[in-house]
């Protein structure tokens, strides 16, 4: 996702690009874009015209230098999870700062990167959601999915069938609690069988833009759904897709730029799963099969609305390769 969003912004001319990373990267090259063995903390040139690369090693104070990069620059785009309000912290620092930040507020992802909470915001403006509660209580019959309210994707998520499984999750909800010295919330949901996609969308101030649906394909393994491609622009009729944008909007005001919106579409009905505040994987796909550049539309979005105007229909299928050891 970082290299995709860089070969949008680079192609912008007139800005200069500083990328904050993690030094156990350096050894994954990006199509060139990042170097290995880059100095910690230090700016450093790449073979790419106005693309700085500050190297953050483990003995540097994360928030500190975030905060120095976001005080030298103009806007800010975080590339970060959810869990553990990782996500919520970084865009409450740039705000926090005064400068412009290029994804949902703090406010929203705080909504947003809470399943518990995202369900109750869309139950309140009558958005068909899939029905979720805290995790807690006795086991009802029946096969539920069970992950935790802050989860990205499928990591820790499990569905369960039985008592027995239930007790389990329950043992493993009060073991990550001893790991992680916190209280580890989950919620519970009907496990429910049907088409799933996802949208790619931009928001700003209750208006609302489909940019593409996209079919999301999974392996069953271990009680565990493992994420293995994505068809990024799968369907052209964009009718109901495109209304259902609208009332998200209408009912999320503080949404800003990039948001994917994971669904759940089965016979009777198309729900809503989750709200993604942030970049998703389909945006890797979304230049090569529509020839829209997402970046540019999002600095657009800063003074204005967006200009969507795709060159191309094709669909584009990307591979995801995740672990699927169980655990």
């Amino acid at each position: 996702m970082l290299n995709a969003l860089l070969d949008n912004l680079r192609s912008h001319v007139g800005i200069e690009i500083t990328v904050m990373l993690d030094w156990r990267l350096h050894a994954i090259a990006m199509d060139g874009v990042f170097a290995e063995n880059l100095p910690g903390a230090v700016a450093a040139s790449v073979n790419m015209t106005s693309i700085k690369i500050v190297t953050i090693n483990a003995e540097h104070d994360i928030s500190e230098e975030f905060a120095r990069l976001i005080l030298q620059s103009d806007a800010v785009w975080p590339v970060a999870p959810e869990f553990d309000g990782i996500l919520q912290a970084l865009c409450q620092s740039v705000e926090s700062l005064g400068k412009i930040l290029l994804t949902s507020p703090a406010s929203a992802v705080a909504i947003a990167g809470n399943k518990f909470k995202t369900f109750e915001l869309l139950s309140q403006h009558q958005i068909a959601t899939v029905p979720t509660r805290m995790l807690e209580g006795d086991y009802s019959p029946g096969e539920w999915m069970v992950k935790p309210v802050d989860g990205v994707g499928c990591t820790g998520s499990y569905v369960i069938g039985n008592r027995q499984e239930f007790e389990q999750m329950s043992l493993r909800k009060g073991n990550d609690c001893m790991d992680a010295g916190v209280i580890a919330e989950y919620i519970i949901q009907p496990h429910l069988h049907g088409k799933k996609t996802s949208l790619s969308c931009l928001f700003k101030q209750g208006s609302g833009w489909l940019v593409c649906a996209n079919l999301q394909r999974f392996e069953f393994i271990n009680q565990q759904y493992h994420l293995t491609e994505i068809v990024v622009n799968h369907h052209a009729d964009s009718g109901a897709y495109q209304q259902l944008v609208g009332q998200i909007a209408h009912a999320f005001p503080e949404l800003w730029g990039y948001v994917g919106i994971d669904l759940i579409e089965t016979a009777e009905q198309m729900l809503v799963l989750e709200i993604n505040p942030r970049l998703t994987t389909s945006f890797v796909g979304i230049h090569s099969a529509l020839g829209i550049n997402l970046a540019e539309a999002v600095l657009q979005l800063v003074n204005g609305k967006p200009v969507l105007d795709p060159s191309k229909n094709l669909s584009i299928t990307i591979k995801v390769k995740q672990e699927t050891n169980g655990s």
